[in-house]
């Protein structure tokens, strides 16, 4: 249905169940995407609009050149933004921006206690 491999399919489809994202609950659009590509781009509607009808959250995915791609790719996206309202802070998403700024961190204390 997506393009990709039926594992990642299968777990977008746990994921959506998970944070209760409801295909009946999306309304899906396909617009011209622009950008490079070419004249390809211009005249095909890759580009894949979606927004969730009971929050009210829209996302627009232009990330492949495949319209197939960017539908799963929009709804993972869609998925994230549930979680982060959801959840707060312990979501996915933020428990992974987490981590990353502890490493800077850690790195960056590391990098001043070397002497040159």
């Amino acid at each position: 249905m997506f393009g990709v491999t039926p594992k990642k399919e299968t777990e977008l489809r746990r994921r959506m169940a998970a944070c209760g994202l409801v295909e009946a609950d999306l309304d899906e659009s396909f617009v011209r995407s622009g950008g490079p590509g070419g004249q390809k781009v211009n005249r095909t509607a890759t580009c894949v609009y979606l927004k969730h009808r009971p929050t009210g959250l829209e996302v627009k995915m232009h990330k492949e050149r495949s319209q197939a791609l960017n539908r799963f790719f929009a709804r993972r996206r869609m998925c994230a933004l549930i979680e982060a309202q959801t959840m707060g802070d312990q979501s996915p998403e933020a428990l992974e921006r987490e981590k990353r700024r502890k490493q800077k961190a850690r790195r960056k204390r590391r990098a001043r206690q070397k002497p040159n």
